[in-house]
């Protein structure tokens, strides 16, 4: 047995100064309450990518990572007095099934020259980027330390910081001076709900020379990021109910409204002192005031997502405890490896990587939404969730053993099932095609590349298979219920998946093609002339392979209109021996996602992949790629094809090779570009789902096929999932 205490515990976090690119992240999944180094929210400044100069040299370099508070149900629209629809946005393209609209408007490169003046909106532009940009997630509030006389605390007066945050319990310790003065703060969320509590200790707040500041920005309909600060805020912040022990703020912008209610353990009085912040002063003589804030929706978009605790915790103590009981229980379930012992130089960071990859993504993610691509901590793409990248966020919960939490998005899924449904009837297909970028509504959001994508539409297929395969490593009758529970959960979704996928291809002298119009994972080809991708290809065809194996597990027979199309997918076209990204052109962008190695690695062998090919491609990859350009998940998908082709060493390399964007900060956290994308959590999941493959095998692999058997990596490893074949 690995001692997981140990194990987690030796990756605790530790800092030593506040730095705007680092913030420390404690949730549950549904909710997140992002820390500088402070153990609060303190240094509001510091961490606002926004006061950025975007004409500053070196600007789109820099990283700024906000300390944000959001939630799954947290969401803003702005009002849409047009009554701008999807099919105001759409173009309509040629496809075998007739003319078909898309909603592609504008385009990116129209959508800029719009920005920058050069073009005036037409309607459908004015559509496309209103629904684009609606609904966007909210900040829910910052809750920091403040001086009475002065907005923030002075960055240069505090000496001695230590932040400490222990993974195993999920509790953040902050101790500083400030002007000489010791300070220490005790921060952790809840385990459910939307909790975040807190105790402050100092002789400041005995003598009214340190406050708690609660400051609610306002929303950012932009790309990135989460919260704006305004002069005046949007809507209204409205203090109810204050007392000696307690108080309600009440925010509402639109349509959303809010509460957060707050209580603490020592006399104090609150008041707001503007229009968007609330300062909470403790009676002279005290000096510590423990703070508990509960946040919860009135109104809104995504409000119906908000899971209210059963019995909310309120007071700090019970707060701490309820953090420690979440954290312990996900640290002792699933799977675990150890590499202690290695003798190769970059085992250690792996390890590293690998305990913090899981603490973030159970942080800001496994819950009821599939995660946005910066989790909880800050917006990109205005705080919508990419279908395409669920699978790079959550195949790792069940491949550590943990289906539970990948399945708990399912039932999204479920609710936005009659939405996919209309998609697909609207382009001439039956079933339910999933779209690429969505909000809580699930309507999808305008653009010339996301509605083309398809490499998202078989994912809940795979991601079924792969809890189907944790479930099975259970005793016999946890086996059977978790079997018998994902049946029930998903046939309907799998089969209506299934569907479209068998409608989609056009079907040419017994050849079923993918489009045109199509757009491969390698988002730099022209949708409307594009056909067969590779990676797609062997994706649809595997896809499909499970969908009957899911019928046959009910009790069904094959169906036979599936089992036709299977058999009529080309295989991928090659070039000098390996494969080309897209059919009919030869010529391979080498920027971007070397996204057609996922035929082969991602995808366990298919009839379609021809295994020296593949392994020719992988190293003309590798000599021929703009590594600057490849993202964090990249990386992980080599390594995974370098496993499944029976070459460990490269796998390991591959997955460690330096990068720009291969690497992990000191709280774990795999960046992406700059402010912009400051944070990219498909890149701590790709980690973690190639390290199960590379651990964990499939039937019939040797022991730890990612790793090589040459005695530099010592492996001990409990609880992985067997990887479908």
């Amino acid at each position: 047995m690995i001692d997981r205490h140990a194990l987690v515990s030796r990756h605790n976090i530790h800092l030593h100064a506040d730095s705007p690119e680092l913030v420390l992240t404690l949730g549950n999944g549904d909710f997140a309450f992002s820390a500088d180094a402070t153990g609060l929210q303190t240094f509001t400044a510091a961490h606002d990518p926004s006061r950025l100069d975007p004409r500053a040299p070196d600007s789109l370099n820099t990283r700024i990572v906000e300390s944000a508070t959001q939630s799954t149900w947290g969401w803003h629209e702005q009002p849409n007095p047009s009554g701008h629809t999807l099919a105001d946005a759409m173009t309509a393209y040629s496809t075998a099934r007739g003319p078909v609209h898309y909603p592609d408007r504008p385009s990116l490169q129209r959508m800029m020259a719009i920005a920058s003046g050069k073009v005036a909106p037409e309607p459908p532009d004015l559509a496309g980027m209103w629904l684009g940009s609606n609904p966007h997630r909210l900040d829910l509030g910052r809750l920091g330390l403040a001086a009475p006389a002065i907005t923030e605390l002075e960055h240069d007066a505090l000496t001695g910081l230590t932040a400490h945050l222990d993974l195993w319990r999920g509790i953040l310790t902050s101790q500083f001076n400030y002007e000489g003065t010791p300070v220490r703060v005790v921060t952790a969320v809840a385990g459910t709900g939307a909790i975040v509590g807190t105790r402050v200790s100092s002789p400041l707040l005995a003598d009214g020379g340190l406050v708690v500041r609660l400051s609610l920005p306002d929303p950012n309909p932009g790309f990135s990021p989460a919260a704006l600060w305004g002069e005046e805020p949007e809507g209204e912040v409205i203090l109810r109910e204050a007392g000696q022990w307690g108080a309600v703020v009440e925010r509402r912008i639109d349509t959303t409204a809010y509460r957060i209610t707050l209580t603490w353990d020592a006399p104090a009085a609150a008041a707001l002192t503007d229009a968007r912040t609330l300062v909470l002063a403790p009676a002279r003589g005290t000096a510590t005031l423990g703070v508990v804030a509960a946040f919860a929706p009135v109104s809104g978009p995504g409000s119906e997502l908000y899971a209210a605790p059963a019995t909310p915790p309120d007071d700090v103590d019970a707060v701490l405890a309820s953090s420690a009981a979440f954290w312990e229980e996900y640290w002792n379930s699933g799977a675990a490896v150890e590499l202690a012992g290695s003798t190769d130089s970059r085992a250690a960071e792996l390890e590293r990587r690998i305990v913090l990859s899981q603490y973030l993504l159970r942080a800001g993610g496994g819950g009821l939404t599939p995660p946005q691509e910066s989790g909880l901590v800050t917006n990109t793409w205005r705080g919508k969730f990419h279908l395409e990248m669920h699978w790079w966020h959550a195949a790792q919960f069940a491949a550590w053993g943990r289906p539970e939490l990948l399945e708990r998005s399912f039932d999204w899924y479920r609710c936005a099932l009659p939405v996919a449904r209309e998609t697909a009837a609207a382009q001439g297909c039956r079933g339910a095609r999933w779209p690429k970028e969505i909000g809580p509504d699930a309507r999808e959001a305008p653009g010339d590349i996301g509605p083309f994508l398809i490499w998202q539409q078989p994912h809940l297929l795979y991601l079924a298979e792969l809890c189907w395969s944790a479930y099975g490593t259970r005793p016999e009758a946890q086996a059977a219920t978790g079997r018998a529970r994902l049946l029930g959960a998903v046939a309907e979704l799998l089969d209506e998946t299934a569907e479209f996928m068998a409608s989609f291809p056009n079907v040419s002298d017994g050849v079923a093609h993918l489009g045109p119009p199509v757009m491969p994972a390698q988002e730099f080809y022209d949708a409307a002339t594009t056909r067969d991708p590779t990676f797609e290809l062997a994706y649809w065809w595997f896809g499909l392979e499970i969908a009957q194996r899911f019928r046959l597990r009910r009790g069904l027979g094959r169906k036979e209109s599936w089992d036709t199309i299977q058999a009529a997918l080309p295989a991928p076209e090659r070039v000098a021996g390996r494969y080309t990204a897209v059919a009919g052109s030869p010529d391979v962008r080498t920027d971007d996602h070397p996204s057609f190695l996922q035929a082969l690695g991602f995808l366990p062998p298919t009839p379609l992949i021809d295994a020296t090919a593949m392994s020719a491609t992988l190293d003309w990859v590798r000599r021929n790629w703009q590594w600057d350009s490849a993202w964090g998940w990249d990386y992980p998908v080599m390594a995974m094809t370098a496993t499944r082709l029976g070459r460990p060493g490269d796998a390991v390399d591959l997955l460690l090779q330096q990068g720009a964007k291969n690497r992990y900060d000191a709280v774990g956290n795999n960046p992406g570009m700059g402010s912009m994308i400051p944070i990219y959590l498909p890149g701590n999941g790709g980690l973690l789902a190639a390290v199960a493959l590379m651990v964990g095998g499939w039937e019939g692999s040797q022991e730890h096929p990612g790793f090589p058997d040459d005695g530099t990596w010592r492996i001990r490893a409990e609880g992985f999932t067997s990887w479908p074949l």
